[in-house]
Parts: C-alpha cells; structure tokens; sequence
C-alpha cells in the first residue's frame, strides 16, 4: 500500500474525492463551520458518535462532502494508544470491494506518535494473506493518505511507520506461509532478496558448512527432516566498520511437529508459525533498507524443520554445541533453544555491542503474559530497559521476566554438562536460562514471541511483531551513538 502525508485541513477536506474519508475525533473536539465539522458535531450531540476510542459512525454521501463514504471515529485522548485502537475498529470497513483509497485526517493537531499510529494501524487493519490461494482476493486498499494541519513535525514518524509497515507485512507474510511454501531453502531466498537492498548483504550456510562450524544442537534439530537446513547471515551496515554491531537471532524453525516428543494434531498447522522470529529478524531489515540508520546491524537465523523420522533425534540424546558444551535432549519438543544456542554462540565472533533474540519458545510464556506482551528476559539492566522503552513507543510492549540463578537448576543432567528442559514449572524462565549458558560476556536480551507472533482462532494468522519494537530500539541506538559521539 501506498502512503501519502498531505496537508489537508478539515474546511478542505471536504471536498476530497476518495472511497472512504476517515475523521478521527479526539476529546475536546471544537468543530468549525466546515461540513465535516457539523457532521462531526451533530452525531456527538445526538449521542450517535463518542469520543472513546472506537466507537464508529458510517455515513454515506453525506451533504457537503465528497468523498462516497465518511466514517467518523472516536479516537479518545488523541494518543498513539487510542488512535491506534481506533482505526482497528475500521477494520470490516477497510476489506469491503471498491474502496481503493482512504483519507485519514485528525479534527484536531495530531502528536507525532499518533500519526504513526494511525499509519501502522491502517496496513494492519487492510492486511490480506493471499500468496497461496488459487482466487486471492486482494487487498483492494492501494493508497492511505494521512491528513494533518501541518506536516513537518510530523514527518518523520510517519516516515518511520511506513518503513515498520514494510517490514511487519514481509514478516507476516512469510510467516503466514505454509511449511511447504517456506521451507529453510525459501526462507533462505527470501533473505538474499533483501540484499538487493544496497546496504544489506546475505550469506547462507547450508548443511556442510554448519557442520564445519561444529553446530551439534542445530544440526540435531533438522536431521529428522529430508529439507535441507538454512543458518541465514544477514549484515546491514549503516556505521563505520569499526563500530560494534547489535546481533539480532531469530529462531526459524519452518515446522514444528515436536519430534519424537510428537504434539497433539490438534492446533499442529500452526505449527508454521514457530519461524515468528526469523520472520521478525527479516522483518526489521526490510524497514533498515528504507530507513537507513547509522548503525551497523547482524541477522543469524538458524533455519531447519523438526520432523519425527528413523534419523530423528531421540530424547536421551547427547550432543555437542557449538560453544563445546554437550547437550541432554530429554525433549525434543523443546528445539527452538537448541538451535539458538548454535547462533547465539556464533553471535559471539562480531563482538556485539549487544545480542537480542527472538523466539516463538515456550507455551509457558503465553500462560504468563497471553498475546498482549512478550517475554523480556535480559542480562543487562541498560538493554531491558531500552528494550521496554522502544516496545512501549512502538505500541509492541514486552514484559521483563527474572533471570535468577536458582531457575537453572532443574537443568543439570546426569549425562551431559546440561538438560534442554526442566520440567513444567516457569518453563518460558528455565528456556531462557538454558539460552543464557550460550551467551559471551555481551549484553543479551532473549523476546519469548510465543504468545505475540500470531493469533489463533477467527483472525489466525501472523502479526508481524515484534518488528516495531525492534526498529525503535534500533533508531533510539542509533541515535544515542550520534549523540554520544558528537560529546566526544
């Protein structure tokens, strides 16, 4: 979809011609003597209308005003929040055939923030999955104009929120993919199609090269499967050479049937999910190609299928990690951290200024924070707090969850210098610290998306996060270098 920000006052909107004009109405509303204004006024007067985020007034072809259908939108505070809560309620709307073109405008001077919002919520709200069916029917919403008083202040979130749009739809759409139409090979492809973007370049390893690399966990993971693995090595290089890169690791695995700890058929198709964070690590360089920040930034995503098999592993099963530590797999349902731990290990040759991974791990998260929040656990005070920060301005929140040393130790093994799982209890914890023996001396930051990556139910289907909160994170870091070198 394309995005336009014009300048457009309420008197002059009006007369816009479009499919849908959309009047977001805050409170403290002072309507004018325009069209839209009176329209506005009166459906609040009459009760038809409330400022409350989301409540919805359809009209069609009022008098006075062009465009065929208006909708007038309560949008609360006039926040990111509200208004983002608002234009989802324009979802049904959005998806009905002939509207090709919506404008968007705020009745009073938006906030920088909830332009943005408004930007993000739309392609959130029109999105269509249509890759693999035989009639897709698109998206016919081809162009968003974003209405306001006054640009300049607000250009450069919208610019922001149109890269994060980008790169949230080529995450939902490759993980909406069925396994058979995203494979480790696909997967791979899709990566080497982001280095046509001049500043990004792919390198992929295939099975021998892993294998050179003494990646045992990884390797283990995908001996089950007749696909061959992927590890997928992403560079985006916006500083200097010299300067330390931020590595981002996303779990890619394009099917989980469980292994041998086979799961339940039930809900198993959604199993094509569980590369939620490999798609977010492709995600967030889609939006680096157009944003362009000074900041140099690494992508491993560690790509294979899980599959039960006479070569599969079994659990009992020792092997060796990267990192040289070996392995008890009493579970291997529990494989996304197996082959993190490979990458997380291989993060550590770039001496990151900072390590965060992303995976769809443990149903134990989505008992703890549901899909509202993810998971936040992280060895550095400075990074969590950064990381929480960029999640609440994204609208993308996470939650931080504990890191004590006494969750560890229901992973010690008999067999091997460690377990890859330690019972049922705070299971999204012990994951987390399983990751955590795999870590050098950086700062590290581990997102459990069990719970955000997708929905089940009537809106199944993948969200695209935690791509907004990656991309604050990355331009609030970007931006925190300009300054401290500019102190020097």
């Amino acid at each position: 979809m394309d995005f336009e920000l014009k300048t457009l006052a309420l008197a002059a909107a009006s007369s816009q011609r479009c499919d849908l004009l959309v009047l977001l109405v805050a409170e403290g509303f002072a309507p004018g003597p325009d069209a839209l204004s009176s329209l506005a006024a009166l459906a609040l007067k009459q009760g038809d209308l409330q400022t409350r985020a989301g409540s919805l007034l359809q009209c069609y072809a009022p008098p006075g005003v062009a465009a065929r259908r208006v909708a007038l939108l309560g949008a609360g505070d006039g926040g990111a929040a509200a208004v983002r809560k608002a234009v989802l309620a324009l979802a049904p709307v959005l998806k009905v055939r002939g509207i090709k073109q919506v404008v968007t405008l705020f009745a009073q001077a938006p906030q920088p923030e909830a332009v943005g919002a408004a930007v993000r919520s739309l392609a959130e709200a029109s999105y269509v999955y249509t890759s693999t069916k035989s009639k897709p029917e698109a998206r016919t919403l081809a162009r968003a104009v974003i209405g306001v008083p006054a640009p300049a202040p607000v250009r450069g979130a919208f610019d922001t929120a149109v890269a994060v749009v980008a790169g949230v739809e080529f995450a939902r759409e490759w993980a909406n993919r069925p396994a058979n139409h995203a494979t480790p090979t696909l997967l791979g492809e899709a990566a080497q199609s982001l280095a046509k973007h001049k500043p990004i370049q792919c390198k992929l390893h295939g099975p021998a090269q892993v294998a050179k690399l003494g990646m045992g966990a990884f390797m283990a993971v995908a001996q089950g499967s007749s696909e061959p693995l992927r590890f997928i090595e992403l560079h985006y290089q916006g500083a200097a050479k010299g300067q330390a890169p931020v590595v981002l690791v996303g779990k890619g695995i394009t099917f989980d049937s469980g292994g041998i700890s086979i799961k339940p058929a039930a809900g198993m198709d959604e199993m094509k999910f569980d590369m939620g964070g490999a798609a977010s690590v492709l995600g967030t360089f889609r939006a680096l190609a157009q944003l362009k920040p000074r900041i140099n930034v690494v992508g491993l995503i560690p790509a294979c299928e899980n599959l039960p098999d006479g070569k599969a592993v079994k659990p009992g099963d020792v092997v060796t990690s990267m990192s040289g530590q070996t392995i008890e797999i009493l579970n291997t349902d529990a494989e996304g951290r197996l082959a993190l731990c490979d990458a997380l290990a291989y993060a550590a040759r770039f001496k990151p200024a900072a390590v965060v991974d992303m995976a769809t791990l443990t149903g134990a998260c989505v008992v703890a924070l549901g899909g509202v929040r993810s998971g936040l656990f992280a060895n550095d005070e400075a990074l969590a707090a950064q990381l929480q920060a960029a999640g609440e301005q994204a609208l993308d929140p996470c939650w931080r969850m504990p890191l004590d040393d006494d969750y560890a130790e229901g992973l010690k093994s008999h067999f091997a210098d460690v377990a890859n799982v330690a019972g049922r209890d705070a299971g999204a914890v012990t994951a987390a610290k399983f990751l955590q023996r795999f870590v050098g001396g950086y700062p590290w930051a581990h997102l459990d998306i069990a719970g955000t990556a997708w929905k089940s139910g009537v809106a199944k289907g993948a969200t695209g996060r935690p791509v907004g909160l990656l991309v604050q994170y990355l331009l609030a870091a970007a931006s925190a270098r300009r300054g401290a070198g500019r102190g020097k």
